[in-house]
């Protein structure tokens, strides 16, 4: 490939993702493939320090996202959220949409066993173009980037649902075999089409915490989370 030639694909990819480049070698430094890099006697700059520091600013990015779109969602279901975003599959599917493959500097043994389409090397050179965005001019453009390939609708179903507090208490206390735990409902007040329960759950007997709800399930819930939270656990 030549030199202008290159120059051209880095002019129509700058154009593709909406981000001109202060230092253009940073954007040369993210396509640039180890496999490129270490073959002859070129021994340039690859992609794979950019690429870890992409990892980082691409997961706060999305982690800021997160947390502040879905303010009533627990913590465990946020990773699980983030982790479906920042994956290797994700992420090959973002350099996808922008056929990042066909900007790559690969070297040739690379180039004629398909690198351009393994999704590990697509998704490193994704995360590294995060970073190349990051370093050239800071947080903020480089989370315009990312946030252009977040779903405006994500599949948050089950997200709301209640968070299963009872199983985590469960696995806390059999760690422990002597432990055993069981919940009680000590209270039922209100009309039949507004019933109030209240629960308790006891560890050998002794009340380790109380929860009330609209089912006797809601409760045991609300009790175990209550339990959870006196052990110190942040929920």
């Amino acid at each position: 490939m030549t030199e202008a030639v290159e120059q051209q694909k880095l002019s129509d990819l700058q154009q593709k993702i909406g981000y001109t480049f202060k230092n253009p070698r940073l954007l040369q430094q993210a396509l640039t493939h180890s496999s490129f890099a270490n073959e002859g006697k070129k021994h340039g700059k690859n992609n794979e320090r950019l690429e870890f520091l992409g990892d980082s600013v691409l997961s706060v990015i999305v982690a800021k996202h997160l947390f502040l779109t879905f303010k009533d969602v627990p913590e465990g279901e946020l990773t699980k959220l983030r982790a479906s975003l920042v994956c290797e599959k994700a992420l090959d599917g973002f350099a996808s949409q922008l056929q990042l493959g066909e900007y790559l500097r690969l070297g040739k043994g690379e180039e004629m066993t398909g690198g351009r389409r393994r999704p590990s090397i697509l998704a490193d050179a994704f995360e590294a173009l995060i970073a190349a965005i990051y370093l050239d001019s800071g947080y903020e453009p480089a989370q315009r980037f990312v946030m252009g390939f977040i779903p405006k609708t994500l599949d948050t179903r089950g997200l709301h649902a209640l968070a299963d507090y009872k199983t985590a208490l469960q696995e806390i206390i059999q760690q422990n075999r002597e432990e055993k735990i069981e919940y009680v409902m000590v209270e039922e007040r209100g009309p039949d089409h507004a019933k109030v329960f209240t629960a308790q759950v006891l560890l050998n007997s002794n009340v380790i915490g109380c929860g009330e709800g609209s089912s006797k399930k809601q409760a045991e819930q609300n009790a175990a989370r209550e339990a959870l939270k006196l052990m110190g656990y942040d929920l």
